[in-house]
């Protein structure tokens, strides 16, 4: 359980409790609903109305308590998170190929939700936060909010300055220039279709590319996602002709990439949805994918 606290200072004499919830402490107006609801806002110590006028000195307390997981078929892994930061709001982990990010009635195997689980103590109040999510068969840093006050902070700061990932890539041929841009529509390739594709009346996609290095016919590129659509890497680098090794749904498999492709998370860096500092963390280049150059 996350306890948010702001002390009333003079400035705030007379103000109504709940635009420092929402102005000040940065808490949206639906989760200020739930807070409401829940009796969670509190005024030093005592349940209190948004309407109650302040006076300096007093504090308010939000606290933040996830309900029960909505999916009852979660079961916990026999293998912990790769944790690489944590902290009261975040924490930032390393997921490996090819484990799913999310559990489901079709996914019921090891999943990150599976490990996160066990590794916060299979407890009944446990609610799966991610931030940020990676396909099964991408590797590296994935972000996990503990509280849906960071989430909601956290996902409202994707694909801008203050969210930035990262991703390095082993791809066939070599891309044109040392470094370019990718500006090119996406969509889903049918209604029921897993698979995207490049089209005029897709979603506009822009992906950042530098080629770091070149070698046997294959390219180290690193990238950053100007916008995040479903499967975007994969469909921009297979469209320049330059589609990621073992990529089985975009190029080819590769024989030493069982059920994952070279694509790997290398880097994030994003403000603190409470603190505001900003965090940083690089992940290298997996041995399997480096084999491959």
């Amino acid at each position: 359980m996350r306890v948010l606290e702001y002390t009333v200072q003079e400035k705030d004499r007379g103000r109504r409790l709940g635009s420092v919830l929402e102005r000040d402490m940065r808490i949206s107006r639906t989760l200020i609903s739930r807070l409401k609801f829940r009796h969670a806002i509190l005024l030093d110590g005592q349940s209190a109305r948004t309407d109650t006028r302040l006076q300096p000195g007093q504090t308010v307390y939000a606290v933040l308590e996830d309900e029960k997981n909505a999916w009852e078929g979660l079961v916990p892994s026999d293998v912990l998170p790769d944790v690489r930061y944590e902290d009261e709001d975040v924490l930032i982990v390393c997921k490996p190929a090819p484990l799913p990010s999310i559990a489901s009635a079709r996914q019921q195997g090891d999943t990150l939700e599976g490990r996160m689980y066990a590794y916060f103590g299979c407890g009944e109040h446990f609610v799966y936060r991610p931030v940020n999510r990676l396909d099964k068969g991408t590797s590296g840093l994935m972000l996990v909010a503990k509280n849906s006050f960071a989430q909601e902070k956290l996902q409202k700061d994707l694909h801008t300055e203050h969210f930035v990932r990262e991703y390095l890539a082993v791809c066939e041929g070599v891309l044109p220039g040392r470094e370019g841009v990718i500006d090119l529509p996406i969509a889903r390739e049918k209604a029921d279709s897993v698979r995207r594709v490049i089209r005029e009346d897709g979603r506009r996609a822009v992906t950042h590319y530098r080629v770091l290095r070149e070698q046997n016919g294959r390219s180290l590129v690193r990238l950053q996602l100007e916008t995040g659509r479903t499967h975007q890497i994969r469909v921009h680098l297979s469209a320049m002709g330059c589609p990621i090794v073992g990529d089985y749904l975009y190029g080819a498999e590769h024989t030493a990439l069982p059920g994952r492709f070279a694509l790997h998370a290398c880097s994030v860096r994003f403000r603190h949805p409470v603190t505001g500092k900003i965090i940083e963390m690089e992940e290298k280049l997996p041995r399997e994918l480096e084999k491959l150059l």
